[in-house]
């Protein structure tokens, strides 16, 4: 495990392990991490905790909390096969059973998320329909143990410079965002009876990022 966490360290890190296979992917491991508050995210992680990630992508989130954290186990689920092939690719060279992929169908979250420790949900609920939202973190509390904590972060809504994350989207991603505010995030998640035990804004750029930690009664 490298301990020198840094942005530097981070992009030097996935330019080694991840080899991009489009600009899109190349642009994200050179500038991502200085517009997303990865470091204080990796940070989160406890040394021995099982670690799960909703919306994975091709798992360079997880492939960073296998270098700079010490988690047990990785855990990550996405929508198309396409991008669990990228990320069981990308760990090809850690050792069997210290991590694993799964599809989601959308609605019924996979068994193996009531193991995990801690689950992150980054940059995924403002791409979930408005009408599956409320229903989506439903179901993704209900997969948490108890004691086990959800790490929320995302854009908020009611900052001015939402905007510029809509066109962030809108060009990488191909689709509008359905952001909400930091205040009704929180109101969404303790609603589904998970306890606020961490918050906190940050603009980074022109990029209104939140966190929420919640933890499971």
């Amino acid at each position: 495990m490298q301990t020198d966490l840094t942005n530097k360290a981070i992009i030097d890190f996935l330019k080694r392990r991840y080899k991009p296979t489009n600009f899109i992917d190349a642009l994200k491991i050179k500038y991502r991490s200085l517009i997303c508050p990865f470091i204080s995210l990796i940070q989160m992680v406890k040394p021995g905790e099982k670690v799960g990630d909703v919306g994975c992508g091709s798992g360079q989130f997880l492939l960073l909390l296998s270098n700079f954290a010490s988690p047990s186990y990785l855990f990550g689920i996405e929508i198309t096969q396409r991008l669990i092939d990228n990320a069981n690719n990308l760990f090809s060279e850690l050792p069997a059973g210290s991590y694993g992929f799964k599809t989601y169908d959308g609605i019924s979250f996979p068994e193996e998320l009531k193991e995990m420790d801690v689950i992150f949900l980054i940059d995924v609920l403002h791409h979930v329909p408005k009408q599956n939202r409320e229903l989506f973190i439903a179901n993704l509390a209900k997969s948490l143990k108890p004691g086990a904590r959800l790490v929320l972060k995302d854009i908020d809504a009611s900052s001015p410079f939402v905007y510029c994350n809509k066109l962030h989207d809108l060009i990488f991603a191909g689709e509008i965002g359905n952001e909400i505010s930091f205040n009704k995030a929180k109101t969404l998640l303790q609603d589904n009876g998970l306890e606020i035990i961490e918050q906190n804004k940050r603009l980074m750029y022109v990029y209104p990022h939140y966190t929420i930690v919640a933890k499971k009664k």
